[in-house]
C-alpha cells in the first residue's frame, strides 16, 4: 500500500540521515564491505523508476565487473539522488543515463541527461566542494543543494572524487569515482 511504501521510504530517509551525520562527523569509520557496484546501481535505478514511472532511466554497464569496498546503502543513496536530480531539474526525463565503468584504479559512476544543463554557479560549487548557498538551491534547483553536498560528503568519506559539468552535446553530467582497492589515508 501507499502508506506502507511511504513508511519504508521514511525509514530509509532516517537511516540515511543518521549515516550522513556519522559521515560528516568523520571520526566514525564507514561500514564498508565488498559489493558489486552494478547491483547497487541496479537497485538505485529500480528505486528511481518506482518513484518516477514516467522517466526513462537507462543503465549502461561496462565490460568490467566492478567489485569494491563501499557502504552500499550510502552509495545507492548518492546514485538515487543524482538520478532524481536529473528527473526533477533537467527538463528532459526521457534520456537519463547511468553509466558505470572502470578508469584505472577507479570505479566510475556517471549520470547524464539531455536537459538544460547546470548553471556555472552549480558547477563551481561542486568543483569547490562547497555547500550550495540558499540562492542557488531556490526553486530552480530546490533540494539540489543539500542533495549534492551530502553526495559529496559520502563520496569523500569513501576516498573518492565527485565532479559535475555540462555535456557539450547538451545536458548535465555528474560523475563520481570510488577507489577499487581499499586505501588507507591514515
Amino acid at each position: 500500500s501507499e502508506a506502507c511504501a511511504d513508511a519504508q521510504w521514511l525509514n530509509r530517509m532516517v537511516e540515511n540521515l543518521l549515516s550522513i551525520t556519522r559521515i560528516q562527523d568523520a571520526s566514525v569509520p564507514l561500514k564498508k564491505r565488498e559489493e558489486m557496484l552494478e547491483e547497487v546501481a541496479g537497485d538505485a535505478v529500480l528505486t528511481t523508476r518506482r518513484r518516477f514511472p514516467d522517466a526513462n532511466v537507462q543503465l549502461d554497464l561496462s565490460e568490467d565487473i566492478l567489485f569494491l569496498p563501499m557502504e552500499p546503502m550510502l552509495i545507492k543513496q548518492v546514485i538515487v539522488n543524482l538520478l532524481e536530480n536529473a528527473v526533477r531539474h533537467s527538463g528532459d526525463t526521457q534520456h537519463i543515463q547511468l553509466h558505470l565503468f572502470r578508469q584505472e584504479e577507479w570505479a566510475v559512476v556517471e549520470v547524464r541527461d539531455r536537459g538544460k544543463g547546470l548553471s556555472p554557479e552549480i558547477c563551481q560549487a561542486v568543483q569547490a566542494g562547497k555547500q550550495l548557498d540558499k540562492k542557488l538551491s531556490g526553486d530552480t534547483s530546490r533540494g539540489m543543494g543539500i542533495g549534492l553536498s551530502v553526495c559529496q560528503s559520502i563520496i569523500k568519506a569513501h576516498g573518492g572524487f565527485f565532479a559535475a559539468g555540462n555535456n557539450p552535446e547538451g545536458g548535465a553530467v555528474f560523475r563520481f569515482g570510488l577507489p577499487m582497492e581499499e586505501t588507507n589515508h591514515a
